[in-house]
């Protein structure tokens, strides 16, 4: 995926739209430190990095995740507990269901905000220190 692809693939990204200026500035600034660094510690660096790179969650898996857990958690304490525990999957599953039609969802600006990436924001990375290797 060529530099072009990613930032258009940026332009459409719509947790990127949905996110602040200054979040996406600062995991940007964040980007662009670890290409510096890793690309000053030379190719196996650059090599265990891409390996972490690509087994980085992004913002997408963390919301299934998430939402998973606290859907089934719901459930589970609804059929075992009380019946109204039902409203924690009902409230989970649609904030799923918003990120899904929007692209945002309450929880989105809490993760962004502890520098949970995008796949497209971790591509970015991972990308240019590949073509440091090249």
């Amino acid at each position: 995926m060529s530099h072009v692809d990613l930032e258009i693939n940026d332009q459409l990204d719509r947790v990127r739209r949905s996110t602040s200026d200054e979040i996406n500035a600062e995991i940007d600034r964040k980007t662009e430190r670890n290409i510096a660094q890793y690309s000053a510690l030379g190719e196996e660096a650059i090599k265990n990095r891409v390996q972490a790179l690509d087994a980085e969650w992004d913002i997408e898996r963390v919301l299934e995740v998430n939402a998973s857990t606290l859907a089934l958690t719901g459930v589970a304490l609804g059929a075992l507990v009380n019946k109204k525990w039902l409203w924690l999957s009902a409230g989970v599953l649609g904030f799923l269901l918003q990120h899904g039609i929007q692209g945002w969802c309450p929880p989105l600006p809490v993760l962004r905000r502890m520098g949970i990436r995008t796949r497209g924001e971790i591509d970015r990375e991972k990308y240019a220190l590949l073509d440091q290797l090249s």
